[in-house]
């Protein structure tokens, strides 16, 4: 199937590893021009060379997507280059999950900032491109667990949760500029946020991903290329009638529609 990504232009956030370098990796094999954002240089450094390798078009920028200035930098950089900006990824934050007892007011706040501050920035950002072009397509992902949120599981649950709403609330506002806003639901996927998990639960790798494929009905864990078809699809022509929604890709764990 022809998604209709060639020559679109991407913006990913956290697109060094996981579940964003993946999707960088599955838009620039559909055509499209990436350009990934993350704070370290040498994960950012070999993403940009694998895609170089691939025969993508790629531009990569060191920064944070916490951080107003670099992001709007970025955007600008990326618009200068090519002209044009399609298609927003914002991926970029972590899962820490803690109770409630655990987590002061600085965690709660830079927490709320990396998952909802810098989303609202980021789409603040490329509305305008977006707007003069006639049209274009946004990812927020979340995470499954936010909407049936369980105990030790702050902040992040509140942080994605907001995250979701917002992009609820602007596919209704962005609709007549056929400007589409969905969200993906994160699962149990094999990042290297789980691969951390692991090491802090004294476990290894392959121990700690048996352990959780066990909760899930498939019986596996995702891969972060699961995720990134999503994604691919979502953004791409095929789902131009699709805007609004929340797509769980979680091997059926979620336990709501």
């Amino acid at each position: 199937m022809d998604l209709g990504l060639n020559g679109k232009v991407a913006l990913i956030t956290g697109g060094s590893e996981g579940i964003g370098r993946a999707t960088a990796l599955r838009l620039a094999q559909e055509g499209a021009i990436v350009s990934i954002c993350a704070r370290r240089a040498e994960p950012l450094a070999a993403v940009e060379k694998e895609l170089l390798a691939n025969g993508a078009t790629v531009f990569a920028f060191q920064g944070d997507a916490a951080n107003a200035e670099q992001m709007q930098q970025w955007v600008a950089q990326t618009k200068e280059r090519y002209g044009r900006i399609d298609i927003l990824v914002n991926n970029a934050g972590g899962s820490g999950q803690l109770s409630f007892d655990e987590v002061d007011e600085a965690r709660w706040r830079d927490d709320i900032e990396v998952k909802l501050f810098a989303p609202t920035r980021m789409i603040r950002l490329v509305l305008p491109h977006m707007k003069a072009q006639g049209g274009g397509a946004i990812i927020n992902l979340t995470m499954a667990a936010a909407a049936t949120p369980g105990a030790n599981q702050l902040p992040t649950v509140v942080s994605r949760q907001a995250g979701a709403t917002l992009a609820k609330a602007l596919s209704k506002e962005l609709g007549p500029d056929n400007i589409r806003v969905n969200v993906v639901c994160v699962g149990k996927i094999k990042t290297p946020q789980q691969e951390r998990g692991a090491k802090r639960n004294n476990l290894t790798v392959e121990e700690h991903f048996a352990r959780n494929a066990k909760s899930v009905p498939l019986q596996r864990m995702g891969e972060p290329e699961d995720m990134a078809n999503a994604i691919a699809f979502l953004v791409s022509d095929a789902a131009g009638y699709i805007t609004g929604t929340c797509v769980n890709v979680d091997g059926g764990l979620s336990g709501i529609l």
